[in-house]
């Protein structure tokens, strides 16, 4: 038996063209107008829209150690939900995934609960000190996707240095948090006129930039492909841009909610607007579109931080930094920048699918035929509200709750199988 989808809407050539998908032992295996049904369950898409399934380089699903904000089973979930079907989770989790055994473990937990593909981290050091390396070779023979201390900046240069050298040998990434532990100052927010009124110690941007502007140069002398998270800053997109002209092998990613928000949303001590690196100036948050757009930055990802509600109800010096961000990407991005005109559709799916794959040299993300059918469904007409009680993810710590969008995730399906079904869920 095969799947067919009937009737649903793909891009050919920047346009919406109506075509029939079928699928077959998880891969696609025709593309085409009213196709025949033989032997075939079909799936009646009226008219929505198929998309080849998200891929998101950066989430974190908070298991083992963290069980209480989410598990890779809720978070997989969580992420079917916003249309993803490849997530690679941070290590920052207790314990690191910094050992074979360590790995090992977290990948069978992945086999066994995970309901999209899950793809891991493994960590630059052990138990992300900063200071001794990882078995790099042995990691990557057990799966680790790439090499990130993400939580934590690498304080020390040769640290990082040394191993970029050793990931560069294994043809690997190394993906870095930027942050100077010096330049952090106790902050909350973003240093600016807006900590300065709300009394709160702010995290100047530099505290990013100078980070970015050593490794590049690292990466250069080591001849390793570096990728910056969750880029905040004007200096930042700076270093990365001349990095670029200079033919250094750096690529970058931006948030969802660093597009969308800025230092000015932050109206009291509010810690559901807490995350790192903090909401900037709207100057950063304007240039970070236009370094989008440009390819300087080069994806989207979410950077899907969940936290328990008793966490984030702290003033925001002691609440935990993040923000959810599975479920609601696609609709949120589609709603501020498609909708209104600035972007078209195809730009925000390449920013979700083909662009992340061809960074970091992953067999996904493309709709054709021979293709594993890793698909999103989406009723981009539909409005709706975005709700606590909504959420799969364990945790709703995000301030779009209550916002109106369009683009609802209807159908997710991981290698033919359903991971997401609207109405469907318990």
């Amino acid at each position: 038996m095969s799947t067919l989808l009937r009737g649903g809407q793909i891009l050919e050539n920047g346009q919406l063209v109506e075509r029939d998908i079928r699928i077959e032992d998880g891969k696609i295996t025709e593309i085409g107008e009213r196709l025949n049904v033989y032997n075939s369950d079909i799936i009646d898409l009226k008219g929505q829209f198929i998309s080849a399934g998200f891929i998101d380089v950066h989430v974190h699903l908070r298991e083992p150690g963290g069980e209480h904000k989410e598990t890779i089973e809720t978070g997989t979930k969580a992420a079917a939900r916003g249309g993803f079907t490849t997530v690679c989770p941070m290590p920052n989790t207790r314990p690191v995934p910094d050992t074979v055994e360590n790995l090992d473990k977290l990948n069978k937990t992945i086999h066994d609960s995970a309901v999209v593909r899950v793809l891991p981290y493994a960590s630059i050091t052990e138990r992300q000190l900063g200071e001794n390396l990882v078995d790099f070779s042995a990691l990557k023979e057990h799966g680790a996707f790439a090499f990130t201390d993400d939580g934590v900046g690498v304080q020390t240069a040769s640290v990082m240095y040394e191993a970029m050298q050793q990931a560069a040998k294994l043809d690997m990434a190394i993906v870095a948090h930027c942050e100077d532990n010096s330049l952090i100052y106790g902050g909350a927010m973003h240093e600016g006129q807006v900590s300065k009124k709300l009394g709160i110690p702010g995290i100047p941007s530099i505290c990013e930039a100078v980070q970015i502007a050593r490794d590049v140069l690292l990466a250069e002398a080591a001849d390793c492909h570096y990728h910056v998270c969750h880029v905040s800053s004007i200096q930042s997109i700076r270093a990365i841009r001349d990095a670029k002209r200079a033919g250094i092998k750096v690529t970058a990613e931006v948030t969802p909610h660093h597009l969308l928000l800025n230092e000015n949303v932050i109206t009291e001590d509010d810690a559901i607007l807490k995350m790192n690196p903090p909401l900037r100036s709207r100057e950063d948050q304007e240039a970070l579109i236009e370094a989008l757009l440009d390819g300087t930055i080069d994806f989207i990802a979410t950077d899907h931080a969940p936290h328990a509600a008793d966490e984030k109800n702290q003033p925001m010096v002691k609440a935990p930094f993040g923000i959810v961000g599975s479920e609601t990407a696609f609709p949120l991005l589609y709603t501020h920048f498609v909708k209104n005109g600035d972007w078209t559709l195809e730009q925000l799916v390449e920013y979700l699918t083909t662009k992340p794959a061809d960074v970091f040299k992953l067999p996904y993300g493309r709709l054709a035929v021979g293709e594993p059918a890793d698909i999103a469904v989406i009723n981009l007409d539909e409005e709706y509200e975005i709700k606590e009680e909504d959420f799969l993810s364990k945790s709703s710590n995000t301030p779009f709750i209550g916002e109106k969008v369009f683009g609802n995730v209807t159908l997710t399906l991981a290698e033919g199988k359903i991971a997401y079904q609207e109405g469907q869920h318990a």
